[in-house]
């Protein structure tokens, strides 16, 4: 884990930049898969899970039965864990709802907003070294709650062509409507597109590696929308002297141990305290069953010494994080004054982790500095706003002259013609 003490402002883009590949060098081999998938439906699928997979299938589809014998091999205990993790989930999703927003915006003139469910969505699970069937909560439950008809979800199968048992079991328990054996960028191509097997969905959500990021960025190109661009994990820790060095060093491998590409970057007003963390990292990791992915991930891990508060802010604010952990004296400073993160996690006891699984938040948000401009899934995300409006003979009278003059001075005469015609009439 690299230190920087004080860097200057002029440097941060650089000291601050990701370990991720270059759109560029994976843009090529996605292009090739959409392609295919476009053209050759499942045949393509199939061979791409050959390639990338190593696993032959007969079926892609996942059946009842295979979902009943996968639940049944699930313990009691994490089923347990599982479903009270889904019931805070479900609080706070729930509690986004919105009433119908209605106003008069001049006599005779109703303007209304209801939120509509998207229909048909897709959502990505990831599994490689790690089948992250928390994920499937947070996608599928926000998406249960909007009253969305169809949710497909896409994971990769392992060399053995199964899909990992808690993945399915947390599947049926959040209403998903069709499972498919299929990962990375053939998944997403698929949901695009549509083949024999994988409906054509509205929108995309889920976090993957960068090929299937690059990937949800080439479906918009093909009117398929996104939850967001979300890539490998990220978190930065600000701590000072008030801080546990264990719990922030814990914090810090917790997203380390995601993957080689993770990223985590501590930020402290104290040298001392910055050590004092490294030396914790260094004893922890060495526990870790994903010791090796970690370390790897560490390689780019930096700490940060910054002495004046308002720079510590501005700095993450320039580097956005998805995860933000404020374990300091003046957390209310960082609260009050944060611009850009996807989710914050406050105090010595609330870890990165606790998003992660159980508190109720999504944890489903914007990496590689997108925080900047995205927001985390919540409700919304599967819901779009549909406005209405119900214009009397008084209310057309009240606008109708104002219509007319700014449509008039646009050239725009079919437009001023709709309103005269009307207005005409009721002078009759």
């Amino acid at each position: 884990m690299k230190t920087i003490i004080n860097p200057e402002q002029s440097t941060w883009s650089s000291v601050l930049k990701r370990p991720t590949q270059t759109v560029d060098a994976i843009e090529t081999i996605v292009n090739e898969v959409f392609e295919d998938v476009s053209k050759n439906g499942d045949n393509a699928i199939a061979k791409y899970t050959k390639k990338f997979d190593s696993c032959v299938l007969a079926s892609n589809t996942v059946t009842v039965e295979d979902i009943e014998k996968a639940s049944a091999l699930v313990s009691e205990e994490l089923k347990k864990a599982i479903q009270q993790a889904k019931s805070n989930i479900e609080a706070f999703h729930a509690a986004q709802k919105t009433n119908k927003v209605e106003v008069e915006t001049v006599k005779g003139v109703k303007c209304w907003q209801e939120k509509r469910a998207i229909q048909k969505v897709g959502i990505y699970i990831p599994a490689g070294t790690a089948p992250l069937f928390s994920t499937v909560l947070m996608l599928a439950v926000p998406a249960q709650i909007a009253g969305c008809k169809e949710i497909v979800l896409c994971s990769p199968p392992n060399t053995a062509g199964e899909i990992a048992n808690e993945i399915l079991y947390a599947a049926q328990l959040c209403g998903v409507t069709k499972i498919i054996k299929v990962g990375g960028i053939q998944a997403i191509a698929g949901l695009t597109f549509g083949t024999e097997t994988i409906p054509q969905v509205y929108k995309i959500f889920g976090p993957g590696n960068q090929y299937v990021t690059v990937a949800k960025q080439l479906a918009t190109k093909h009117g398929v929308a996104i939850d967001m661009p979300a890539g490998p994990s990220e978190l930065l820790v600000a701590a000072d002297e008030s801080a546990n060095p264990a719990y922030v060093a814990s914090d810090l491998l917790s997203q380390a141990e995601h993957g080689v590409d993770s990223q985590v970057i501590l930020v402290s007003d104290s040298l001392s305290m910055v050590n004092s963390v490294i030396n914790e990292v260094e004893k922890q990791v060495l526990e870790l069953p994903r010791k090796n992915i970690a370390e790897q991930a560490l390689q780019h891990a930096k700490a940060f010494v910054i002495e004046d508060a308002n720079l510590a802010l501005g700095l993450i604010n320039e580097y956005a994080p998805e995860h933000l952990i404020i374990a300091t004296k003046n957390n209310d400073f960082f609260i009050d004054n944060i611009a850009n993160a996807g989710s914050v996690f406050i105090g010595n006891y609330t870890p990165e982790s606790a998003g992660d699984y159980a508190s109720g938040t999504n944890h489903t948000l914007p990496t590689n500095g997108f925080s900047k401009a995205y927001s985390g899934v919540n409700l919304d995300s599967f819901t779009k706003a549909i406005t209405f409006q119900k214009i009397t003979e008084e209310g057309i009278q009240n606008i109708g002259k104002t219509i007319e003059l700014m449509a008039e001075a646009e050239g725009l005469q079919a437009h001023k013609n709709a309103v005269t015609l009307r207005l005409r009439d009721l002078e009759k």
